[in-house]
């Protein structure tokens, strides 16, 4: 049994723009049905695609989806929810009418080092008397650059000072420095500086998702041939030209196959009969019955869980049931013994049932991995 160490908390800003019309239908903007034109209430629930492990498993400091900035605002740019994805009501009642979702990893206003930005920004039509589902698929919303600079730089130019430049600030790059530097998409220069004034050797355009790599060295020594200053080279590795393909939420890889592709509690609750799969969620109760649960301290049963789909969940129904079966799983999970788990992302490979304490649940639990 693996454990695994909490990720760290954070914050954002927005990302790609994906305006879906709920109905079925495209729709150019997001006021086109205020809630003053509808009457009657509805309800929207949000929710993150399936790959979002992908994106929070993905060695980079990027907090876990809990803990991305939700915003939602209708059709007059009013909030009605600003605040953590993971505190937000698992269903909010509204006027019906047309909304902005959006949710971003952290802020992100300057340039500065090992920070990729995600995010999602998508138009729902609420209507009255009913619900609709907003499926948050984030990606990268800044781009990188990573220096790669030669021995030889160094002793041709001893007090030169590399500096990344663009419109929102500049970073200074260390010979020896091997992270990534993040900006936001549009004209990143490479500078030289080397006591008196800048000089701009290079500038480029990123584009979101793009990380780009920069050899820097001195003529002969990385044959270098896009751009040169003096007996200065910089070559552009197109190689490792990134399009973060890998950090897009809603990949094609099989859902629950791996704990990268985990399903999600929403997804996993319309998986019954898979066998075998990993299911992540948080843990937010136990104590179950065929109708009620026990969200609070102090717990009496060691032989289930309730996960829910982010660790404020208090709505049972929109929750799974967890069988713990005998055992190290048992003796390690359940809320009896531990019930600091209160709250605790939790990954779980076994078999989604139709219905275990009345509710979709997971049976026959082989692993699990806790963060």
């Amino acid at each position: 049994m693996k454990m695994k160490r909490s990720v760290t908390l954070c914050g954002s800003k927005t990302a790609a723009i994906v305006c879906l019309a709920v109905l079925g239908v495209l729709l150019p903007a997001c006021n086109l049905l205020g809630p003053a034109e509808a009457g009657g209430l509805g309800e929207l629930r949000i929710s993150f695609a399936r790959d979002q492990e992908a994106l929070t498993r993905s060695g980079f400091n990027i907090p876990d989806t809990s803990d991305f900035i939700l915003n939602v605002k209708d059709s007059d740019g009013k909030s009605v929810y600003e605040g953590s994805y993971g505190a937000c009501p698992e269903s909010l009642s509204l006027p019906s009418g047309s909304y902005t979702v959006s949710v971003i990893s952290e802020e992100f206003e300057k340039p500065a080092f090992s920070r990729p930005q995600f995010g999602d920004e998508q138009c729902v039509v609420v209507p009255s008397g009913g619900s609709i589902n907003a499926r948050l698929v984030c990606s990268q919303t800044n781009a990188g650059i990573r220096l790669v600079v030669d021995p030889g730089f160094l002793f041709t130019y001893p007090d030169g000072v590399l500096i990344l430049k663009s419109s929102t600030g500049r970073i200074v790059y260390g010979y020896s420095e091997k992270r990534v530097a993040y900006f936001k998409p549009g004209d990143v220069s490479l500078v030289l500086n080397q006591g008196v004034k800048d000089q701009v050797l290079m500038t480029r355009t990123l584009n979101a998702k793009e990380v780009l790599e920069l050899k820097v060295g001195v003529s002969g020594s990385t044959g270098g041939t896009e751009s040169a200053a003096g007996s200065m080279s910089i070559q552009v590795d197109t190689a490792r030209t990134w399009l973060k393909g890998e950090y897009i939420i809603g990949g094609e890889n099989p859902g629950g196959a791996d704990v990268s592709a985990a399903l999600t509690v929403t997804d996993a609750r319309n998986s019954v009969g898979s066998e075998s799969v990993w299911v992540s969620g948080y843990i937010v109760g136990g104590d179950l019955s065929s109708s009620s649960a026990s969200f609070k301290k102090p717990f009496n049963s060691r032989t289930n869980l309730l996960i829910g789909p982010r660790s404020t969940a208090s709505d049972r129904n929109s929750c799974m049931s967890v069988q713990l079966p005998s055992g190290e799983l048992r003796d390690a999970l359940n809320l009896v013994d531990h019930p600091s788990l209160l709250g605790r992302k939790v990954y779980l490979r076994g078999d989604i049932v139709e219905a275990y304490y009345g509710l979709p649940g997971i049976k026959n639990i082989t692993e699990y991995e806790l963060w």
